[in-house]
């Protein structure tokens, strides 16, 4: 028979079986987890790196949005200026060239198509150079901005498709004169710009046969310039020829050379090239026969002119004639 202490064991046994699971569950406030633990890290963290990215990508785009706005302001400050000095500088039959009404113009007389290859120099005798012989391939115009010194050859091509092109010394002309600049360049067809490191002057414009230099972006003689020679086609020898070519690398074109030409640098005379005679016919100038590098014309594509013929006399070529 079981004594009374074996009694009382079983009985403390029973009642603590009894007691253990409301203690191990806790009761109703046991159920919850910890504070840290109903957190949903994952969630948190990817509204974290969202709203990152999200400032990240605004704080890229805002620059560039500013900058493209100030660029349309230009734009428009520019074609407001062009309707103003049209009827003084844009050049007519019985003005052919208003150029000489702009204080400071230089202009030198040069003979034509007298083209040079890729490997070969010209000992130019203006710096830039507005004229003389030049690479058979021009450098593209069509309102093209570059960001490096071009070679002044392939630029000079361009200047006898009736082109303009802006020269600046990027050590005296600063950020703000350099975006006042491209306003009259960018998008504008038989336009170019680039920077030129040994030029005297802060600013230069070229057209063929014409220069201009200037102190500073605001100077109101660009206009005018610009105005007169460009597609004037009383100044240039190839009217109608295009300004795009496909073959002249607008992100990596030929580098300008800043070394002094050697005793093999063709002369400003050609030293005896003979001019290329597609260039030979036109009034004043003459007409391409195609794409750099003697590429025959072909219909449709650039550098050929509609019907291959000459443009009227005393008419002014179409913007993009050949395109």
């Amino acid at each position: 028979m079981p004594n009374r202490t074996s009694a009382k064991s079983a009985k403390a046994v029973k009642a603590a079986g009894k007691v253990a699971p409301a203690r191990a569950g806790g009761g109703k406030k046991g159920n919850k987890p910890p504070l840290m633990q109903r957190i949903p890290w994952l969630t948190v963290g990817a509204v974290v790196v969202l709203i990152a990215l999200v400032g990240a990508l605004a704080a890229s785009l805002l620059p560039k949005y500013q900058e493209q706005a100030a660029l349309r302001e230009r734009q428009e400050h520019v074609r407001q200026l062009r309707e103003s000095l049209g009827q003084q500088f844009a050049p007519t039959e019985q003005n052919q060239d208003p150029s000489t009404q702009i204080q400071g113009v230089a202009t030198q007389e040069y003979p034509a198509g007298l083209h040079v290859d890729a490997t070969q120099r010209v000992a130019y005798d203006k710096t830039p150079a507005f004229g003389g012989p030049h690479d058979a391939s021009w450098a593209d115009c069509m309102g093209t901005v570059y960001d490096t010194a071009i070679r002044e050859e392939n630029a000079v091509h361009s200047l006898e498709h009736g082109a303009v092109w802006i020269t600046y010394n990027p050590e005296k002309v600063d950020e703000d004169g350099v975006d006042t600049l491209k306003a009259w360049v960018d998008g504008e067809q038989y336009m170019l710009m680039s920077p030129y490191p040994d030029q005297e002057a802060p600013i230069s414009l070229q057209s063929w046969g014409h220069q201009l230099t200037v102190p500073d972006a605001e100077d109101e003689r660009i206009g005018q310039f610009v105005t007169a020679l460009r597609l004037n086609n009383y100044a240039y020898p190839e009217v109608g020829a295009s300004c795009s070519n496909p073959t002249f690398g607008t992100e990596n074109p030929p580098a300008y050379d800043p070394s002094e030409p050697g005793p093999d640098a063709v002369p400003m005379d050609g030293g005896g090239i003979q001019p290329d005679q597609s260039e030979m016919g036109g009034a004043p100038g003459g007409l391409p026969g195609g794409l750099p590098g003697g590429i025959p014309a072909i219909p449709g594509m650039p550098g050929t002119l509609p019907q291959q013929q000459q443009a009227p006399a005393g008419a002014q070529p179409e913007l993009g004639a050949g395109q």
